[in-house]
This record gives C-alpha cells, structure tokens and sequence, in this order.
C-alpha cells in the first residue's frame, strides 16, 4: 500500500517522518536488551521474506497499491518491536533504492506499513492467541493490514491531490483492503508456519515472538 510522492502535504510527509522516527527509536531501545545471535539471524530472514513478497503488488484506486505487507507476520516472529524494525527496513530500502514509494511518502509508508499494522496485528494476535493460535494470526494480519489502509486513506484524502474526497478515499481503501486483508491473513499464518519448518520454532515463544 505504498503511498507515492507528491500526494501528500509536504507538511504531512515531514511529520509522519518525524512521528515514524520517535517511534523507531522507542522500539530499537526496547528490542535491544532482548537481542541475541539468533535474533538478529531471524530478523534477517524475516526481513527478507517480507522484501521478496512486497515486489508482487497490484495498483488500486485511491492512489496507492495492494500487496502482501507483512507487518503481523513480522511482529508475531519476532515480537512488536522488532517486528516493526524490519518492516521499516523493507521500506526504507524500496523506496531509497527502488523508488518504490518515494522519499517524500517514506514517512507515512513507515508509519503505515511498519508502525500501524505490526503493532495493531499483533495486539489483535495477542488478544486471540490464547483461544486459536492460527484464528489469531490470520485475525491479526487481516485486521492490520485494514488498520494501515485506513491511517494511509485519511492521509491521503486529507491531501490536495483528492480535492477533499475524504470519504470517497476511506471507503475505497479500507472496503478494498478489508477484503484483500483476508488474503494477508492466511499468507501470515502460512509465512510463520514455513518459518516453523525450516526450524526456526525449536526454541521457546514469548510475548516477544520466537527466542532462542
């Protein structure tokens, strides 16, 4: 759901590049103290895994585009806070280096993509995990991935580009990716359940995600 350059108020972009950077900084302070060789393996290879399946992606109406994002599945394998921290990696990297997005929106796609639907997706996983562990990651991805949709439509709907179509934006988004969300449900609980059989699972869980 990258948002592309120039559809924003430059005085939006540059405070969502703010906002995205306290909270960064907040959650590389919290991750740190948890961080181990495994770790840092894993953040690796979930990093990667969310790159690969963010190059797939379709454009939608509302300015933006639908793809699998990633932000639940990251945060359920690796815990909120680091989870958000390859999230942003990803995006960082496309639109510095792939102009996947652009500069200017890198803030709000941070915020949307990384922020919103990792810590939104695994609230709702944490919530659910206790009755069905897989109801809750596809509950998670579903719900996250709705949640960043609607943050990016206000964005958007609020910009000049749509001439005020604040409601026409929401309800095409958020309705788009609310049923395109069930497709980053089940691709959620099918990426952390490849990652368990390649092994990365023997270890133990925690409210942080899969630990060593």
């Amino acid at each position: 759901m990258h948002t592309p350059d120039g559809y924003l108020h430059p005085w939006m972009a540059g405070a969502f590049l703010a906002l995205a950077g306290v909270v960064l900084s907040v959650a590389a302070t919290r991750a740190r103290d948890s961080l181990t060789e495994y770790r840092i393996q894993l953040f690796g290879v979930v990093a990667a895994a969310v790159f690969a399946a963010q190059l797939l992606n379709w454009p939608i109406p509302g300015g933006t585009s639908a793809h699998f994002v990633g932000g639940a599945f990251a945060a359920i394998a690796l815990g909120p806070h680091l989870g958000a921290l390859a999230v942003a990696l990803v995006v960082t990297v496309q639109a510095l280096v792939f102009a996947d997005g652009g500069a200017l929106a890198l803030g709000a796609n941070v915020w949307n993509m990384a922020i919103v639907q990792a810590y939104v997706g695994y609230a709702v996983y944490a919530a659910l995990a206790d009755r069905s562990e897989p109801l809750a990651m596809v509950a998670g991805g579903w719900v996250g991935i709705t949640a960043a949709a609607a943050s990016a439509s206000l964005q958007l709907g609020t910009a000049p580009a749509f001439g005020g179509e604040l409601l026409s934006v929401v309800a095409v988004m958020v309705g788009g990716h609310a049923v395109l969300g069930l497709g980053e449900g089940l691709l959620t609980l099918v990426g952390y359940r490849l990652l368990a059989r390649t092994g990365v699972e023997t270890g133990e869980r925690s409210p942080e995600g899969i630990s060593a």
